[in-house]
């Protein structure tokens, strides 16, 4: 049995890939469903930022759209470019930072989805991903971001177990909150991950710090950011004819923001 702990399971994309693919059809078609529903022009090109393995780069890019999709991770990306060529699909795939990214037009909508975007660890660069993504995204168009938030009365140990499956190949991931500070706002992620194949069986281990938002701050956030207006609200179900409240007891959420009129580059024709 061979230990790997030394790189980030985001180098590994394959297996990242595996553990969240049942989710990515069902947040395929929630993005297309609020495309129609929030959106006033018709969305050809899209954005995801932190896109890391690209498994809805690839989907959306093989339901016709023009996608780019950036991350920080240099083997993501190189997995999500194979992927896209093996699969013979087109998108703009490019390395940049969740606080420091820019387009040369903006797009009509953006997705960042499975909180990604709690990797901005202070407030400043929170606003400024928002502030950057309002430049990547056109007027009237949307930007749908999904995040676990922190309930007031949330037990603050936690953990979740799952298994994902590919032909012999089968993953069982167990993901642990190991270190909790609601002052500074920050929480430690531990993910271990067994991968098992006919002739091998290995570990692979993880921990990231992710930033912690009430669904107070997460408001206050918003209303720092002039350029977005904040639509409406769901949870990890995905069902679009059933809004929700984001009040105190909001915890897998994703917010649908559109873009308000002002500061912005020319659309894609």
């Amino acid at each position: 049995m061979t230990e790997h702990s030394q790189d980030s399971l985001y180098s590994w994309p394959q297996y990242w890939d595996l553990l969240f693919r049942d989710e990515t059809r069902r947040e395929a078609e929630f993005f297309e469903a609020a495309f129609r529903r929030y959106v006033p022009f018709p969305v050809r090109h899209l954005l995801e930022p932190g896109c890391g393995s690209g498994r809805l780069v690839v989907e959306m890019a093989r339901r016709g759209y023009r996608v780019h999709g950036f991350d920080s991770n240099r083997k993501a990306l190189a997995y999500l470019r194979a992927k896209l060529s093996r699969r013979r699909l087109t998108a703009h795939v490019f390395e940049a930072d969740l606080a420091d990214f820019r387009l040369a037009r903006p797009v009509d909508a953006a997705f960042c989805t499975f909180n990604t975007f709690r990797h901005l660890l202070d407030e400043a660069s929170a606003r400024r991903h928002l502030e950057l993504a309002a430049d990547a995204v056109r007027p009237g168009g949307i930007y749908i971001l999904g995040l676990h938030l922190l309930p007031e009365d949330v037990a603050e140990e936690s953990e979740e177990r799952w298994q994902a499956r590919q032909g012999r190949l089968r993953l069982h991931a167990t993901l642990r909150v190991v270190a909790f500070d609601r002052g500074k706002r920050q929480e430690t992620l531990r993910l271990s991950v067994r991968v098992r194949t006919p002739t091998r069986s290995f570990r692979l281990l993880d921990e990231w710090r992710l930033r912690l938002y009430t669904p107070g701050q997460m408001r206050r956030l918003l209303a720092s950011v002039a350029a977005w207006e904040l639509l409406d609200v769901f949870d990890f179900w995905y069902e679009i004819d059933t809004p929700l409240r984001l009040d105190d007891g909001m915890v897998d959420t994703v917010l649908v923001l559109r873009r308000r009129s002002g500061r912005s580059g020319e659309a894609f024709s």
